[in-house]
């Protein structure tokens, strides 16, 4: 899951940025800050053993595992991961091409091996989805170009004992899901460690905490996320239970027919 603001594809598996100095960067303006996170450094591709828990509201948790794979394509991506427990989602895939060009709408499909079809992940309402039962929508799954977006700087604060960036987002959309997005921005690895979710009438919707934070083959590494939906009370974690970078993989794994196939590695 890729963000360029924030979103699972690069949530999950992109949350990763050069070694830099707060002092280096004294009058950076909020989309300087976004653009930094969105060109730090993570890799040319990815794969990661993840366990996703669903928390709801009187504490029972559901575990699920995904096994998830991604590929920067010059300034694009792809991404695809396959659940492989429990079995009630087991062989269930989920395929997403992220776009740079803030014109173009990200393609997703989503493969559900009982029904044994293919869904396209298309259009507003859809995007307002939540992925597989969990606290990230579809749209939090792809990317966004810094330029769907108006930033601004609102102040800098420390988040878990490290220097933040704290900037505001404006999709400049009209159907956008979200209102905007504030955003705490650690200023030495450029990883966004906390994020806060408006829906529409501007109220807070969810937050995103990311933490275990360290640099693994030579790139900054996010081994948790914890989203919380406040207006249904429910959260969702992401526990990153193996990564590996700059490894061998081929574009022809992201396509329609694999995801169809699955993966049983």
């Amino acid at each position: 899951m890729k963000t360029k603001t924030i979103g699972i594809a690069k949530i999950t598996w992109v949350l990763c940025g050069l070694l830099f100095s707060a002092n280096l960067y004294p009058q950076l303006t909020g989309r300087e800050i976004i653009r930094k996170v969105e060109e730090s450094p993570d890799g040319n591709n990815r794969k990661s053993l993840m366990t996703m828990q669903l928390v709801n509201h009187r504490g029972a948790t559901r575990e699920r595992t995904i096994l998830s794979y991604s590929m920067d394509l010059g300034k694009d991506s792809k991404s695809i991961m396959f659940f492989q427990s429990p079995a009630d989602v087991k062989g269930t895939g989920f395929l997403s091409w992220q776009y740079d060009d803030p014109d173009r709408d990200d393609d997703k499909w989503l493969y559900l091996p009982a029904k044994k079809k293919v869904r396209r992940i298309s259009g507003s309402s859809a995007k307002k989805e939540n992925f597989m039962g969990s606290d990230f929508t579809y749209d939090d799954m792809g990317g966004r170009n810094v330029d769907e977006d108006e930033h601004q700087l609102l102040k800098e604060e420390p988040w878990d004992g490290s220097p933040c960036w704290v900037v505001e987002s404006r999709p400049l959309e009209e159907d956008a899901v979200y209102s905007k997005t504030v955003s705490w921005i650690r200023q030495d690895a450029l990883v966004p460690v906390k994020v806060e979710f408006y829906d529409r009438m501007g109220k807070l919707l969810k937050t995103l905490v990311a933490s275990d934070i360290s640099r693994e083959s030579g790139y900054w590494t996010t081994r948790k996320l914890e989203m919380t939906n406040h207006q249904r009370n429910h959260r969702t974690l992401i526990l990153m239970e193996h990564i590996e970078y700059d490894i061998a993989m081929n574009e022809s794994l992201f396509t329609v027919p694999s995801l169809e196939r699955g993966l049983t590695e």
